[in-house]
């Protein structure tokens, strides 16, 4: 793939996780990349990794101003040649109990993980369109299958494969190909983060939320720390990656797990009843499902 106008790939939320692992394999692979981050400290380290083939952009998917301006930076060294590729990646977890759980907080998520991809992918498709590139959106098995406490994640997730579904048709008739990449859980600082953001969510809620869920952070904080260290490698998220922009016939969607750990085809097959009691079994909630209210 090096040539004398190697292809051009723009990665959001490079800075760590699955982001940074596409742009260091695109790079080795011969693309020109473009990573976002939100901090200097992070541009510096990306680039000082990726060597001449990266560079870093300072962009913020909350951030319109931000996003026009990277799509300018994009455009001046692409030019006419178009965008190859763009890696919808940059997301933040939220959790907490939806009953309870701060509407700005559910906000912010949807802004993050839902309008910030859309507003991306709208910034660059002229671009896309000129080369008839690829777009890639990095959603999860939450995307699919919903677990307790992780309402805000798992609603961004569902729709954004909804926005991926619809964009794969719209733009079909312009050559322009939409993949999804849905991971299982992943060994990234994505863990330390949203933890730190589920402990600042807590402290928002009022006595009663830990009378009815405080169960439910107890395990949602065992089953963080146990994912956080059996979790996949985010390389095998990138191979996946990698082959959705350069195969010649992509998948329009990719699940990425360890062992199948999440069954999430079995799990999306069983009846809602079934699906919901084994979640909340595995989660060592179950029981509390049919209490009866004192």
């Amino acid at each position: 793939m090096v040539s004398a106008h190697p292809k051009h790939l723009v990665v959001t939320g490079a800075s760590s996780g699955i982001g940074r692992a596409c742009a260091l394999r695109a790079a080795r692979a011969g693309w020109r990349v473009f990573g976002t981050v939100r901090r200097d400290e992070d541009a510096r380290a990306l680039e000082r990794e990726g060597g001449d083939a990266v560079r870093a952009l300072r962009m913020d998917v909350t951030d319109a101003d931000s996003i026009e301006a990277a799509a300018a930076a994009v455009q001046a060294e692409c030019g006419g040649r178009g965008l190859d590729g763009l890696v919808n990646n940059a997301g933040i977890v939220i959790a907490g109990p939806l009953e309870y759980l701060p509407v700005e907080d559910f906000r912010h998520q949807i802004e993050v993980n839902l309008v910030g991809p859309l507003r991306t992918s709208q910034a660059l498709l002229p671009q896309l369109r000129a080369a008839r590139g690829r777009i890639v959106m990095i959603t999860s098995i939450s995307g699919k299958v919903s677990y307790p406490m992780e309402g805000p994640y798992c609603a961004s997730k569902h729709a954004l494969e909804s926005i991926a579904q619809c964009l794969r048709m719209e733009l079909a008739p312009s050559g322009v190909g939409v993949s999804v990449v849905a991971p299982g859980p992943v060994r990234t600082p994505i863990w330390e983060r949203s933890r730190a953001r589920a402990a600042a969510v807590a402290r928002k809620l009022p006595p009663q939320a830990w009378q009815h869920y405080g169960s439910h952070y107890e395990s949602l904080e065992a089953i963080a720390e146990d994912l956080a260290r059996k979790g996949i490698p985010a390389d095998r998220v990138a191979r996946c990656v990698q082959h959705a922009l350069e195969a010649r016939r992509p998948r329009s969607r990719y699940s990425v797990t360890f062992s199948n750990w999440t069954g999430e085809r079995a799990l999306r097959l069983l009846p809602d009843s079934r699906r919901e009691r084994l979640i909340l079994r595995v989660m060592g909630l179950a029981g509390l499902r049919d209490r009866e209210p004192q």
